[in-house]
This record gives C-alpha cells, structure tokens and sequence, in this order.
C-alpha cells in the first residue's frame, strides 16, 4: 500500500493551489481523471479577476487573493501570471436599479471604479448600442489560467508530491485512521476537489453530499468587423447578467452569462445557447454575427447558497471538501488555499471579513 498524508481529487484550479500549500507539510498526491490538467472548468474559464460577479463572501475571497496575483510569489512562474484588463459593466434603463446594486456591492472593493455617462462608454467600447450608464473599474485582472495550473503542480512536485492525470478513482474505502483510494493509495486526508463530480467522490466513500449543483455555461468567439481593433476594448458586461465580451487575441469572447443544469459530463455547447449568444450580441452592440469561429462549454458548479465550500466533512473523519467554486474558482483559489491549510494543518483563520461557518460544509447539514 502506497501512502501519503494527503490526497487531492481533482486537478482543476482549487485542488492543485490547495495542494501546493498542504505539499510543505508532507507528501501530498493528486489524482485528476483527464489527462489535462483544469481540463473541465478551470481550462475553461475566461479567467478573470473582478468584483462584478458572486455574493459579500465571494468578493472577500476576491480582494485576498488579489494580491497573489498583482505581486505574484517569488520563483512561482517564469512569465505574468495576470495583467491589467479594465471591465465596464452597463445599463440601459431598465437595468439601472441592477447597475446601482452592482456599484453599491462593488464599492467596499474597488476603491477605482467610477460611474461613466454615454459619452465615455462610447469611447471605451465604440460598438455599445447606446447604453444609459455605465461602472468603469480600470483594477480588473486578467489571469493566465494554463500558467497557474502549471505553477501550483511545479510547487507540488518540489515539495516531493506527484500530479497524476488519467487517474479516475474508481473506489473509496475508510480503513482504521485512512482513506484508501482503489485499495493502493492511503493518506489520513482525502480532498475532495472534484468540481462537478465532487458529490459522486462523496458517494463513493459513502459521505452524505452536499447537493451540488453543476450549471453549462456557453462561450463562443467571433471575429471583430475587418479592420476593427478591439484591444482596447475593455470587458464589457451587461448589468442586466445576460451578455459580455471580452476581446481577446484578435478575437471576441461572448458569452450570454447562461446557468444551465447539467449532470457533470464533458460539456458541450447547446445550439440554443450558442444562438442566444449570438443575439445577445446583437442586442447589446452594433456587431452583427457572420461566422462563429469558435464554440465551447464548460461546467460551474455551485452549492446551495453560491459560497465556496472548504472543512471536514461532520459525517466522515479526514474526508476534507473543497467543492462549489461556482464561476469564481480561479479569482478566490489563493484565498481557499489559504483556507485549506488552516483547518488541515491548524492555526489562526487567514481571512479577515469572512467568518469560517460561512466556508465549512456544516452549514449544508444544520437541523
């Protein structure tokens, strides 16, 4: 039997961050089922770092990590793991009472953002079909997904832990103070970080789920009109929560911000969506869609009341959560990790304005 003082399931952006800081305490293991790494939702993510989307709690986890990021650690990666990409979300007057809640929430935050009329919006994104008001914050981050995955499995593997990809779990079984992993690998701690498929890795080592709820969300790239040079274009949002864009490599990102229910799977965009897309777009600009270049659809997770999810399971001893990370894993995951450390390792409660009972998984199973 192979052994290990902690075992990670799930390769995706909260179980590799997590597992680089548990990796300085003892050996730690990862199993990912895909050969890739963040292959489901975190490689699939527009990766971005703002305030304009999640609850109080999320925006908590939100300004913790951002420091990570702005400076990022030292010897951590060879190239900028994030960089300055303004956002600006937008109202027409039906959607000012959400744009008014959106800067209220947002205030606490982004000390930058300010309320810009027409006329400045015109200027930061000339194709905006003539939006009332507008939240400009020029602080939003984007980040190199593919770069943090790799950096957090090099900080696992120096501290003398493994990545191991194409390893679906298969059997989870409790023997004395270990979890057994298909009878071969035991450690005292097992992680579940499995995404979509949190709740089944539960099933397997017979810990009651949490009820978490996977959601399709639908991404599709055009190109920008000939001649058109959308990089300065800032990343655009509707207020109303049904459309943004992001311009990226030549290209345009556009999403219509869909939550579909979905059982985990490898997701696939739906031609609906994909056409809603589209008309979103057109809704919200003066673009007109010719030719979708590009298609895809990834998988956001979410618990009951849309926190992120890190502590023992009250059930089952060294079963540990870490599930739910909605949209916002990739922007809070420094934060959990943090997270993840204190109540694995023990010591003090490393973010302030966020209490612990409103992260651990016992608030799922009150009475």
């Amino acid at each position: 039997m192979e052994g290990a003082d902690f075992l990670v399931i799930g390769g995706g952006i909260a179980g590799l961050s997590a597992a680089a800081r548990l990796a300085r305490h003892g050996r730690a293991v990862v199993l990912e089922a895909e050969e890739a790494l963040g292959y489901h939702s975190s490689g699939r993510s527009v990766s971005f770092s703002h305030y304009g989307i999640g609850n109080e709690a999320v925006r908590t986890l939100t300004a913790h990590s951002r420091p990570f990021y702005e400076v990022q650690p030292g010897g951590f990666c060879e190239t900028p793991i994030s960089r300055i990409f303004p956002t600006l979300y937008f109202a027409d007057a039906e959607a000012l009472p959400q744009l008014d809640a959106l800067a209220s929430n947002m205030a606490e935050f982004a000390d930058a953002i300010e309320i810009v009329g027409p006329e400045r919006m015109a200027a930061l994104c000339p194709v905006l079909a003539a939006p009332v008001r507008g939240l400009f914050d020029p602080t939003g981050l984007k980040l190199d997904a593919d770069a943090l995955l790799q950096s957090f499995a090099r900080m696992v593997r120096a501290s003398g832990g493994e990545i191991r990809t194409g390893r679906r779990v298969e059997r989870i079984e409790r023997r004395g103070a270990a979890w057994v992993v298909d009878g071969t690998l035991a450690a005292p701690v097992l992680i579940d970080a499995a995404g979509a498929w949190a709740d089944a890795v539960a099933a397997l080592a017979g810990v009651r789920p949490l009820g978490l709820r996977p959601k399709r969300r639908t991404i599709v790239v055009i190109d920008p009109p000939a001649g058109t040079d959308a990089a300065a274009w800032p990343f655009a949002h509707s207020a109303a929560g049904d459309f943004y864009m992001l311009p990226e490599a030549g290209q345009i990102l556009v999403s219509p911000v869909d939550e579909v229910d979905a059982d985990p799977c490898d997701a696939r965009p739906d031609d609906y969506d994909v056409a809603y897309a589209a008309d979103r777009l057109e809704h919200y600009t003066s673009l007109r869609v010719t030719r979708i270049a590009h298609r895809w659809a990834g998988l956001r997770t979410f618990t009951a009341d849309r926190t992120p999810t890190a502590g023992f399971a009250p059930d089952a001893p060294g079963f540990f959560w870490l599930a739910g990370q909605g949209g916002y894993g990739l922007q809070t995951a420094p934060a959990m990790a943090e997270i993840v450390e204190a109540l694995v390792i023990g010591g003090d409660w490393p973010v302030p304005g966020i209490a612990p009972e409103q992260i651990r998984p016992e608030r799922f199973f009150a009475a």
